[in-house]
């Protein structure tokens, strides 16, 4: 689960201009998180195991982007989206 941001001491707004509006963080996320905080209808076609990690595409203030089956493919997506992404272990 992506952690809430604290808004009583930035905006969300204030929060990404401090990373450049073009900063993105990934990270490796259990696709028990995905299903958990989805709707049925969006994951149909997808056969995901809950204990598969994939890796998710954030903004700098939190805001999940996109879920892909690998680093590599999530840092080529934000690259070919002209972000900046950087890697969260």
């Amino acid at each position: 689960m992506t952690p809430e941001l604290n808004t009583s001491i930035f905006s969300r707004e204030a929060f990404a201009a401090l990373g450049a509006p073009d900063l993105v963080y990934v990270r490796p996320i259990k696709a028990s998180e995905i299903l958990a905080t989805t709707p049925v209808t969006a994951t149909d076609g997808f056969n995901l195991d809950p204990n598969q990690t994939l890796y998710a595409v954030h903004r700098a203030d939190g805001e999940r982007l996109a879920v892909l089956t690998d680093r590599e493919a999530a840092m080529a997506a934000a690259l070919a989206h002209e972000l900046a992404p950087v890697s969260v272990h």
